[in-house]
């Protein structure tokens, strides 16, 4: 299929006809949605039992997530320039750290205001904006057709999708934004379910040139928050992405196919989605026992 072939396909939401509702979860995914929310319902304990290690696994998470979703783009910096730039505002010396601090203070945005925020078009534009900071089209949709492209160290890249025409893509954009929220007030599908499918459905559209991963897991964390789910804060939901990379590329790319046509199958991306949830609890966890028992 090539780019303009793909700008004239019809837009295929995972929040149109009735697509959600209709979904038949398989009895992992129930299992998995069961084990975050029970894992949710702790999140008060974790905090009672390890108060004092609390700083510190925020700390650590956000360098980890500044880092690992970079990195997951292809923007590095220097293991010693790290800590410099995320906790101590040091001035950028290039355009790689001028982008790990965007993603910075798009986090410190997310995690101080996340209840305030809605999630519509323009919000998408100030992530984005905020991220690529500097960059010519920041906060701007894209102006030519792009690829959903896995980049591989050592080896060619490898296009997995064709996204959203750049005609359609503001309208698509607004739609998946509206639907979603529509989606969530009338109580249309479990939290956890509407957020998996926002989250695919900005990856398929693929509004800007650049920036896009890091915008998906900003809103990953924002969506989450929002619902109460607050590990993102403790454990690096990003760290976590970029351990399993490529079961991240492989689910994107079963539960993409069809998505033009409406033939989509959200539920290997679900999985991925929850597991990845599952873990950062798992974690949290963890720490929160070690630190309760020193």
């Amino acid at each position: 299929m090539t780019p303009d072939v793909a700008s004239r396909l019809p837009i295929m939401m995972s929040f149109r006809s009735g697509y959600l509702s209709s979904l038949t979860l398989p009895m992992s995914s129930v299992w998995l949605l069961t084990d975050v929310a029970e894992a949710k319902g702790r999140q008060e304990l974790f905090v009672q039992r390890s108060p004092e290690a609390l700083s510190g696994l925020r700390e650590t998470a956000l360098i980890q997530s500044v880092e690992s979703s970079n990195r997951i783009e292809g923007v590095t910096v220097a293991a010693e320039r790290l800590r410099p730039l995320v906790l101590e505002n040091a001035a950028p010396r290039n355009r790689s750290e001028e982008e790990i601090q965007g993603y910075r203070r798009a986090l410190e945005l997310i995690h101080a205001e996340a209840e305030g925020l809605a999630v519509t078009p323009d919000l998408l534009q100030r992530l984005h904006s905020t991220i690529q900071q500097g960059s010519g089209d920041a906060g701007q949709w894209k102006r030519v057709n792009n690829e959903i492209v896995e980049l591989r160290q050592g080896k060619a890249p490898v296009v997995r999708f064709r996204p959203v025409g750049v005609a359609e893509t503001p309208s698509a954009v607004e739609e998946v934004c509206l639907l979603y929220r529509h989606a969530v007030n009338q109580s249309l599908a479990p939290p956890l379910v509407a957020i998996a499918a926002l989250v695919f459905d900005f990856l398929c559209i693929h509004p800007f040139r650049d920036g896009n991963g890091r915008i998906s897991r900003l809103l990953t964390l924002l969506a989450l928050y929002q619902h109460g789910f607050e590990v993102g804060r403790y454990i690096s939901l990003e760290r976590l992405v970029e351990e399993s990379r490529e079961d991240y590329y492989g689910v994107l790319l079963l539960s993409s196919q069809g998505w033009h046509e409406g033939r989509h199958d959200l539920i290997p991306w679900l999985g991925y989605f929850l597991t990845v949830l599952k873990r950062a609890y798992k974690e949290w966890a963890g720490a929160a026992s070690s630190a309760g028992s020193v």
